[in-house]
């Protein structure tokens, strides 16, 4: 199953990119909701291999997954790949300088079943297409209005 989003910041594309590039602050939102986090690489900066572990219930159930930071090119794309029992996916993340201090950001989502359970939740899921890309569409405004929020652009500008 694909998904795309796109939204635009009134911030800079590198002031985008170290947003997104925030994995300690990604953490403490996981931990905010109950997920239990694990970082399980040695790097010290981010780049591509950072790695991680999350355990989470959904519908009842214990789940864990996987998550990879498979490239970072600065300052405009990141990819992450996760795998769990049941499904796979990549995530791309695409910035797009739109002027001095504008930037699109488009996602890109693909999850891929890995058992006959999960392709079955899969075409649930797709059935509910619209649901879904509304509450992409709203997290995505959501994290474009705290970004613009903390951008401070310099004096004279």
């Amino acid at each position: 199953m694909k998904m795309t989003g796109k939204v635009d910041f009134e911030a800079p594309i590198a002031f985008v990119f170290e947003a997104l590039c925030d994995f300690d602050g990604w953490e403490r939102a996981a931990l905010r909701r109950g997920a239990e986090i694990m970082r399980t690489d040695a790097l010290k900066a981010p780049a591509a291999g950072m790695a991680w572990t999350a355990g989470f219930n959904y519908k009842g159930k214990p789940r864990k997954v996987a998550v990879r930071l498979t490239g970072l090119n600065r300052p405009d794309q990141m990819k992450l790949s996760g795998e769990g029992a049941l499904l796979a996916g990549e995530v791309a993340f695409d910035l797009m300088e739109l002027g001095a201090r504008r930037t699109r950001l488009t996602v890109q989502i693909d999850v891929t079943a890995r058992t006959l359970g999960a392709r079955l939740f899969l075409q649930s899921l797709k059935l509910a297409r619209g649901r879904l890309q509304a509450r992409l569409d709203a997290r995505l405004a959501q994290l474009a209005a705290d970004a613009d929020a903390r951008f401070k652009p310099p004096k004279g500008l």
